[in-house]
């Protein structure tokens, strides 16, 4: 029961699988089709392209988060924990295939799931987190078939891979306290889908719609300690835990106004309110941790816009707001998250038929957020935990498009 801490598996949602979809704050992504990264959210995009298309594209995220005021069990104080949100680079990977002039292929690697917090052994929360990192990868093959001029649908099988790492302090004697480190590690493989369809109303306007499944895993690993005792239960052994990967319902919209300027809009909706709880069982199934996490389905909007320079060059633009699935008395150190408004930008160049390249950059701003939790039920054994959080997020985007 003193073993596991805060051990919270909970990704969030990682949109950037698109440079040239983030330069528009993924605004109308379900319906833009621009290139195969599009792929990701609305298969039935696929039918857009023409011969065989690669688009591949890496995107660094920043995080200047800083906490403050930290004040954990026996009084323990910590004035700041500067930047405990890591930096990271999210790549993906698509290819379309025109197999015929009905039906289209396409496959995609993405991880549209992670999460990396890192704070000092020392720190007045430990007890609650050290460390967390959260990796998924998505495997994506898809078909599209184009049913009448207009109408397109799409589907295709994820194949999602899922690790996780968190590390936190435990209690290791009671009179006095003293703390060891617990290192907790687990993955899974498991498949959902993705369906979708796209209606090209004319020529400048189309709409698409898309689903992506919730997956349900099964992490299997370990727990161990820096220090053993069977008095407090903190022994070396396999454990088990539940995660459900949140569906995603979108739909959006495209527009060409005229030769120069294009308008989109999107609308999201993650279903995370499948993430309750988190359980950690361990020898012989016995529960040695559960967390109540009672996140709430959200959603996100955005609008954006591009101008066309000339035949060569385009520029980007996109507002978008971010709900999170956050509560305000669930949340924990390991996921400080709030409320976000993104702002967006990008820019385009196509040497010529065969290769663009776009470049995009995202602007992030965090509403300021607080973690209060008590020392009540599972969270007696960890302490009473209090911190404040501000702070912003930078995209940097990256892309090549190839047409063969």
């Amino acid at each position: 029961m003193l073993a596991a801490g805060n051990a919270q598996a909970a990704g969030f949602l990682l949109r950037e699988q698109s440079v040239a979809g983030m330069g528009n704050a993924f605004a109308g992504a379900t319906a833009g089709a621009e290139d195969p990264s599009y792929s990701f959210y609305n298969p039935a995009g696929l039918t857009m392209h023409y011969g065989t298309k690669l688009s591949a594209n890496a995107t660094a995220i920043v995080g200047n988060v800083e906490g403050y005021d930290a004040v954990g069990p026996n009084g323990a104080y910590t004035s700041e924990m500067s930047h405990p949100v890591d930096k990271a680079v999210l790549p993906s990977v698509a290819v379309s295939h025109q197999i015929n002039n009905r039906l289209s292929a396409g496959l995609s690697l993405n991880a549209p799931f992670g999460l990396i917090t890192d704070y000092s052994q020392n720190w007045a929360g430990a007890n609650h987190g050290t460390e967390s990192k959260l990796n998924t990868y998505d495997l994506t093959p898809m078909l599209a078939y184009r049913a009448t001029c207009n109408l397109s649908f799409g589907a295709g099988l994820v194949v999602q891979y899922v690790s996780a790492t968190l590390k936190n302090g435990a209690l290791y004697h009671i009179h006095p306290a003293y703390y060891t480190n617990a290192k907790l590690k687990g993955d899974t493989t498991d498949i959902g889908y993705t369906i979708g369809a796209l209606y090209e109303l004319t020529d400048n306007t189309r709409f698409g719609i898309s689903y992506r499944s919730q997956i349900n895993h099964k992490l299997k690993g370990d727990i161990t300690f820096a220090k053993q005792t069977g008095a407090l239960g903190l022994v070396n052994q396999d454990i088990s835990a539940k995660l459900t990967t949140p569906a995603l319902l979108s739909m959006g919209a495209y527009h060409d106004i005229n030769d120069k300027w294009s308008v989109m809009a999107e609308i999201q909706k993650t279903y995370w309110s499948s993430f309750d709880d988190l359980t950690i069982k361990g020898n012989k199934k016995a529960v040695i941790s559960q967390t109540n996490e009672s996140w709430k389905d959200v959603w996100f909007y955005s609008i954006g816009a591009s101008y066309r320079v000339n035949d060569q060059w385009k520029l980007r633009a996109g507002l978008a707001f971010d709900q999170t699935p956050v509560n305000d008395y669930t949340r924990t150190p390991r996921i400080p998250d709030s409320d976000r408004i993104w702002y967006s930008g990008g820019v385009e160049y196509k040497f010529d038929d065969s290769l663009t390249l776009n470049a995009g950059y995202t602007y992030i701003r965090a509403e300021h957020s607080k973690v209060n939790l008590q020392a009540t039920g599972w969270d007696a054994s960890r302490g009473a935990l209090s911190a404040k959080y501000k702070g912003n997020i930078h995209l940097f985007g990256l892309s090549a498009n190839y047409n063969f």
